[in-house]
């Protein structure tokens, strides 16, 4: 298809208001009917009164005798008053209904049974002690709920007791999601042929999007997948707008030559936007075919949750009429600058805990097709269109994506990056307490200055003194001077050069990395293993600058061996366990040591006791060792 330009770009406060306007409050179809026991999250389409009182009767609140209070009036140790059981005073049990010409209740604990038939009482009781009155919680015609509201599991109860068995609610919105293109395989034919072909892949986007229209109250409905063909596309939307009150249309949305969706749904109906102001999302289509709300979704994974969040999430409001609850907020300091295009509202995902009690926000990376940003988020900033992004240690709104207890028990790992810590997170998260760690990857020396700021509990550090050859020590004196620090060994690990399996280019030291058919993958400056590698080129008298892409940079690992993996570099310092994940041949160049800085202000703190457990426990050195190329025999010792 012919490619497209953003000829309706608007802000995102524009379309979705201009969105929304067309959308009728309350939907486009009645209310139902449904039995009280189904309501819990429904919204009430009519005021609901009760039908009965409750109490219906008057009801003891406590096991003893029922009585006429007037009879006990005068009672005292010094002079009891004696009642006659059957007569005078009635045996009664927590919410039995009290007998006629009675109107209070005596304790058990408060009575001196004399004989059978004879009660003694030594204190008085007054009329309706102990007793529910008819009608205490609920009178019958009186209003229990308006409409437009949202019933919780307690209205449930409400409901029944107030004798109410059927309520009248809003219908779940209906929502059918279209996913297109033809590179997209369902999960079960993955399951089945465990084999992709290289431009295929799983489709996924429909499941997130239905989970999230599941917790908003909505009845998501998807529709098979979607090639790309005009015609294919054309027959869904139709198909799917008749019996749905919103249609998602997945990828397809953008300007490229092969996204149709916006020529399909301009044919169709009405183009209230076409791209919006914001980032991840851009790409998004908002339109009305047949008098319905119609949403093109962007593809990348990201930009598809939040398109959803912010436009599909008020849509679902409006045609319930009831807004859903809003997530909480906190103020929190940025770790690092975050840049940001001025006209374009950003959603930037970040990292969260809470260091000497103040919200640490560290951002994660911001791609759009990376899922796993949003896995591992605690937060998200939103930065307006009029703002060019935050500086280091600015306050900032987040909102948050757990609870407030979580990120006081969340430590923060800011510095270098090593398979490792994914496993302390995790063997801490299994040893319950609720404590887990957030770890950032800006590298040892970023880990360093972190520690030097307050803004971290520990760093992971492996830098290489090149005078001593000593690690990490000389580091410290140097950028920590006046901070006190604790220094515990986690693992001895083995880096070296990854390359693709079979090693076709015969690289075997770091001298061939400036052989110029070597496309090399480097580690941002700062990290421990860019001074690792620059230490091993001066040694061997190599020329940086004589290394094909030695200014390419990446942040982990895992990130250089894929890489590596994926063809797009031939290799990359990094560790064993990295290359071994992806199935990589290795070179060995140095085994180095990878230690954690902690404040000693921290050392004793509950979590990092936990922790410290953690990483001395036999599991821990069990789990390091079967990854290969790690010795954590000495790990959780005290170094400085």
């Amino acid at each position: 298809m012919k490619r497209r330009i953003y000829l309706r770009m608007k802000p995102l406060h524009e379309a979705r208001e201009a969105f929304l306007e067309r959308i009728p409050v309350g939907g486009f179809r009645g209310p139902e009917e449904i039995p009280a026991v189904e309501a819990c999250g429904r919204v009430t389409a009519a005021p609901v009164f009760a039908r009965l009182s409750c109490p219906r009767n008057h009801l003891a609140a406590m096991d003893g005798y029922a009585v006429r209070a007037e009879d006990t009036f005068g009672a005292h140790p010094d002079h009891p008053v004696r009642l006659q059981v059957g007569r005078d005073a009635h045996p009664v049990n927590t919410g039995f209904p009290l007998p006629r010409g009675t109107n209070s209740v005596v304790m058990i604990e408060d009575v001196l049974e004399l004989d059978p038939q004879t009660i003694q009482l030594e204190s008085p009781v007054y009329p309706w002690e102990n007793v529910r009155r008819v009608g205490e919680d609920v009178v019958a015609t009186e209003l229990l709920f308006p409409q437009n509201h949202r019933l919780s599991a307690y209205d449930i109860g409400a409901l029944l007791a107030a004798g109410v068995t059927r309520v009248l609610v809003r219908p779940r919105p209906v929502v059918s999601i279209i996913p297109t293109g033809r590179e997209l395989v369902e999960w079960e034919e993955w399951e089945k042929s465990s084999s992709l072909a290289e431009d295929q892949i799983v489709e996924f986007n429909s499941f997130v999007i239905s989970a999230m229209l599941r917790n908003w109250g909505a009845e998501p409905r998807r529709w098979e997948i979607v090639r790309d063909d005009p015609d294919e596309l054309r027959m869904a939307v139709s198909s799917t707008i008749e019996v749905s009150d919103l249609v998602i249309v997945n990828a397809g949305s953008s300007a490229g030559s092969e996204d149709m969706t916006i020529g399909v749904l301009e044919e169709m109906g009405e183009i209230i936007a076409h791209g919006i102001s914001m980032m991840p999302g851009k790409p998004t289509i908002l339109a009305i075919v047949r008098g319905k709300p119609v949403v093109g979704n962007p593809g990348y994974p990201v930009s598809a949750v939040f398109c959803c969040e912010q436009i599909v999430k008020p849509a679902l409001e409006r045609l319930v009429g009831v807004e859903l609850p809003l997530r909480q907020k906190a103020k929190a300091r940025v770790t690092r600058k975050i840049p940001c295009r001025v006209g374009l509202r950003e959603f930037v995902r970040v990292r969260l805990g809470e260091v000497d009690g103040s919200l640490m926000a560290t951002p994660l990376p911001r791609g759009a097709g990376s899922i796993t940003t949003l896995t591992r988020a605690d937060g998200i900033l939103e930065v307006p269109e009029n703002v060019e992004g935050y500086g280091e240690g600015e306050e900032v709104w987040v909102e948050l994506l757990r609870t407030p207890e979580e990120l006081r028990k969340t430590l923060v790992s800011i510095g270098s990056h090593d398979l490792t810590l994914d496993l302390i997170n995790d063997m801490l998260r299994a040893k319950g307490g609720g404590w887990g760690l957030a770890s950032s990857n800006v590298g040892s020396l970023g880990g360093l200055m972190a520690i030097r700021k307050g803004q971290a509990h520990l760093a992971g550090t492996h830098l290489l003194d090149p005078g001593t050859g000593e690690y990490n020590l000389p580091y410290i004196e140097r950028y920590l001077k006046g901070v006190p620090v604790k220094l515990v060994h986690l693992v001895n690990r083995e880096q070296g050069l990854m390359v693709a399996p079979g090693n076709p280019l015969g690289i075997e030291k770091v001298e061939d990395l400036a052989r110029p058919e070597v496309r090399f993958i480097n580690r941002q400056a700062g990290s421990g293993t860019r001074v690792l590698l620059d230490f091993c080129l001066e040694k061997a008298g190599v020329d940086p600058q004589k290394i094909r892409g030695y200014e390419r940079e990446e942040y982990t690992h895992m990130a250089v061996a894929v890489a590596v993996a994926s063809g797009t570099a031939d290799a990359g310092m990094g560790i064993l366990a990295a290359a071994r994940a992806l199935g990589l041949d290795f070179v060995p160049i140095a085994s180095e040591r990878y230690d954690l800085v902690i404040p000693e202000r921290f050392f004793h703190t509950e979590g990092i006791v936990a922790l410290l457990d953690v990483i001395r426990s036999e599991e821990f050195r069990k789990a390091v060792s079967e990854l290969g190329g790690y010795d954590p025999s000495r790990s959780g010792e005290i170094l400085l």
